[in-house]
């Protein structure tokens, strides 16, 4: 039986939901996608390409931005296939793991041993909840602590907030190296793996600084500084989307606190369905190349409880609402006062006033 609830409706666990859908997914699905390591040298040549074209002079100079953007969406792409790839989806060697994953941060400069802690570790198992790496504060939280109110006031996106697409061009870069400094802080990295981390950061400042020295500073800008923007843009429109919105509540439920966008299909395929986000939160070591099933399955068994809406109006909302949580549904801006209902599934809508919801800690 339910112990939390958001008015009538109740919050399960994921394992909730995971135990009434295995019986209806083919054991062939848990097996890793080994072919999409295949795209890791594409996206590697690419970058290089891009990069010797601009150093070498292969290219002209007025072609130097469009070779920019290519290269980050290729920067971005790697990052998908790195997130899928530490889940286990693509390969359970934890050597190639690895491997790919040092190509996929290195614009963000991010130790993949950070980000096995950070996320898979922490955020999977707390999400929207106390503790998550991920989550925007409460306003309890907002009004405590100094970290908190400064990422909020000065790079949350929200309603005339200008000064909110600093998160989307340096947002994961910012928050990567947030998270390498506050390391400590999670209990799966402490130690020895501290110390590691710390060194994978250093080698991949001192590629960026040593690329910046050997082949100038104006070459440099397009190599690294805008191809990283163009993929924070691109990793960070789907990253704030996937939780940003939903309500902040006591259990992991994550068709409550996850959110599936929709996008054509040519960005499905080279984000590895990256927005299928709730799927994902449901079987995390899965590849994504099963989330139509899974999605399939979820709108059978709770068509009233799973959420998705279109990529573009999930960014519209990130940009209409507040990002503090005045409570478990309400977001909420300290410097107007106003306040936002979190999305919630129409099962909950339909239940009418949210007043008995569980409040946020």
């Amino acid at each position: 039986m339910a112990e939390h609830f958001i008015g009538d409706v109740p919050l399960y666990p994921r394992s909730h939901y995971v135990a009434e859908l295995r019986p209806e997914i083919p054991e062939a699905a848990y097996a890793p996608a080994r072919s999409r390591l295949l795209l890791v040298p594409l996206y590697l040549a690419i970058v290089v390409l891009g990069g010797l074209s601009i150093a070498l002079g292969w290219a002209p100079w007025p072609t130097w931005p469009v070779i920019a953007i290519v290269m980050g969406i290729a920067f971005s792409c790697q990052t998908f296939i790195t997130h899928e790839g530490l889940h286990g989806g693509i390969t359970r060697n934890k050597t190639l793991q690895n491997l790919q994953a040092y190509i996929g941060f290195l614009p963000f400069m991010l130790a993949p041993r950070i980000w096995v802690a950070w996320h898979n570790q922490t955020h999977h198992a707390i999400t929207n909840q106390p503790g998550d790496p991920d989550a925007f504060p409460t306003l309890e939280t907002y009004n405590s602590d100094a970290n908190a109110k400064l990422a909020v006031d000065v790079f949350a996106v929200g309603p005339r907030r200008l000064r909110g697409l600093l998160t989307f061009l340096f947002g994961f870069t910012i928050q990567s190296a947030h998270q390498t400094h506050s390391m400590k802080k999670f209990k799966y990295a402490s130690g020895g793996t501290f110390a590691l981390a710390a060194v994978e950061t250093a080698i991949y400042v001192g590629f960026w600084i040593a690329l910046a020295f050997v082949v100038g500073i104006v070459p440099w800008l397009f190599m690294c500084v805008i191809p990283m923007m163009v993929a924070n843009i691109f990793v960070m429109s789907f990253i704030l989307t996937n939780h940003s919105l939903s309500p902040f509540i006591p259990i992991n439920d994550p068709l409550i606190t996850g959110l599936s966008v929709t996008v054509p299909k040519f960005v499905d395929r080279i984000t590895l369905n990256f927005g299928f986000h709730t799927e994902h939160h449901l079987f995390p070591a899965m590849s994504s190349r099963h989330a139509h099933l899974i999605r399939k399955l979820c709108i059978e068994h709770w068509p009233e409880r799973y959420q998705s809406m279109p990529l573009v109006t999930a960014l519209f909302e990130l940009n209409r609402t507040a990002r503090v949580y005045k409570d478990a549904v309400t977001l909420y801006d300290p410097d107007t006062k106003q306040s936002w209902p979190a999305i919630l599934p129409r099962a909950a809508q339909r239940a009418g006033s949210v007043a008995e919801h569980q409040p946020a800690a």
